[in-house]
């Protein structure tokens, strides 16, 4: 072992090939792993010794950081039809009250429980740009600043996508009142975001990507030059949008541009790896194959979707087209990757009245089976190299509690199994490492209280006279 090198010893790791076992993990101060080497005889000397087994951290895709604070505020009937529409009028006006400093503390609170629960990087979809009203700030990038500054403070990984957001619907329907702190034109757009990178450069725990709102929101002309300008400063660099969220979006699609939504961004950009169609919830046959073909991601938020009464995304005939698909946890009504994939399954249960749906062949544990393909399609949609225990990749990990009662005297077999469909107790994740730092230990984040107390403040002053 090199000594200007870090290390583990792991009793058990889940590698790309599976469990191993007595497992070196050793990585660089730049938190890149520079060796994972298995079956080792004995640990070198002073080298630590894993609480319990390792598995990679979970990549969460998609995440809107002020919605955390207004989680549980909206479960009452708002209207006899209440839907996504009447949710999303309630989050506008939630959304007019924030300020730089409330944003700032909401997220380093959010990004805290992300840590907590697993989640060792997260694509943040931030689209509040300006203050009250429109009014631009003397720095354009100040609030999607301080969510960077959240991550880097917390110790999580980000990639950052800020969203255009130009119109309130198809056809280049004007923003609203309540929009008017979304609202940019492209120029002012690709400017703010040449800002943020020139004050926060990119770095192995910061990426930067762009994220078009929707088809709703962008025209044809304006996100084909969000694509070049974001090239000309990182190529290949993410981009995410939402897309079929919702069964009125395909509709207006159909009416406006003649195709449904999926099928009309395929046909007409080239929708590749790169990509993250968050949600994708109403695809028919045709886009599901065509979807997968393509090498993108489908981000699904499961907690969120199921939250806000959107549908269910087919799984079962993506996966056998061999689609690709990542979790996010959008609105943060909950923060655990384990109920994401959890409600993954037992929708597809429900649905078709079956056990073990989205077993394959190959994988018979339904856990094992969603939990790789969450940190593959995960770490593709961030962008950077993460979601996997192995040299060149960054050193995020989980280290479970083996001696939950969730998993006590069980194998390595069963271990996802339990991790992901048992509810009971508190939670199995011990330890937290991100970038070969320790910002969880023991259940408990580094600086958690002082975060805490920061969060309970914003709340205070978001919520008085709401």
């Amino acid at each position: 072992m090199n000594s200007d090198t870090k290390a583990l010893f792991a009793a058990h790791a889940l590698l790309p090939d599976g469990w191993r076992t007595d497992v070196l993990l050793e990585w660089n101060d730049a938190g890149t792993l520079v060796a994972v080497t298995p079956d080792v005889r004995a640990a070198p000397a002073n080298v630590a010794h894993a609480a319990g087994p390792v598995i990679p951290g979970m990549p969460n895709l998609h995440s809107h950081a002020f919605q955390r604070a207004m989680a549980g505020l909206t479960e009452y009937r708002a209207n006899p039809t209440d839907s996504f529409w009447s949710w999303r009028e309630l989050m506008y006006r939630f959304a007019s009250r924030i300020t730089p400093d409330t944003l700032g503390a909401i997220a380093r609170w959010l990004y805290v429980e992300m840590l907590k629960a697993g989640y060792t990087s997260v694509c943040e979809f931030h689209y509040v740009h300006h203050a009250a009203g429109g009014r631009r700030h003397a720095n354009p990038a100040e609030l999607a600043q301080r969510v960077v500054d959240a991550a880097s403070e917390t110790g999580i990984g980000m990639t950052m996508l800020p969203v255009l957001y130009q119109y309130s619907g198809f056809d280049a329907q004007p923003p609203r009142d309540d929009q008017r702190r979304f609202i940019n034109t492209t120029g002012e757009f690709l400017d703010l975001l040449s800002a943020l990178r020139d004050a926060r450069p990119e770095h192995g725990a910061l990426r930067y990507g762009v994220a078009p709102h929707s088809l709703r929101a962008v025209s044809e002309t304006s996100l084909r030059t969000l694509i070049e300008g974001l090239d000309a400063m990182s190529p290949g660099a993410p981009v995410h949008i939402h897309i079929a969220e919702q069964t009125a979006e395909v509709e207006a699609s159909i009416a406006a541009l003649g195709a449904r939504p999926v099928q009309w961004l395929l046909d007409h950009f080239d929708v590749s790896a790169r990509w993250c169609l968050v949600h994708a919830t109403h695809v028919d046959e045709t886009e599901t194959g065509a979807l997968a073909k393509s090498g993108a991601i489908a981000g699904l938020c499961l907690t969120t979707e199921a939250n806000l009464g959107d549908g269910i995304f087919p799984v079962m005939d993506y996966l056998d087209a061999q689609g690709a698909f990542g979790i996010g946890s959008d609105s943060h009504i909950g923060v655990d990757w384990r109920a994401e994939l959890r409600l993954l399954e037992y929708g597809q249960r429900l649905v078709r009245r079956q056990r073990n749906v989205l077993a394959s062949q190959r994988t018979a544990h339904v856990a094992d089976r969603l939990f790789h393909g969450a940190l593959q399609g995960g770490a593709r949609a961030t962008g950077r190299a993460v979601g996997a225990l192995e040299e060149g990749a960054r050193a995020d990990w989980i280290v479970l509690d083996a001696g939950h009662p969730n998993l006590a005297e069980q194998t390595s077999a069963t271990w996802l199994s339990s991790v992901v469909f048992c509810e009971h107790g508190e939670t199995p994740v011990c330890d937290v490492i991100v970038g070969g730092e320790r910002v969880v230990h023991d259940r408990r984040h580094r600086d958690e209280a002082r975060h805490y107390a920061d969060y309970r403040k914003a709340l205070s002053q978001l919520l008085a006279n709401a």
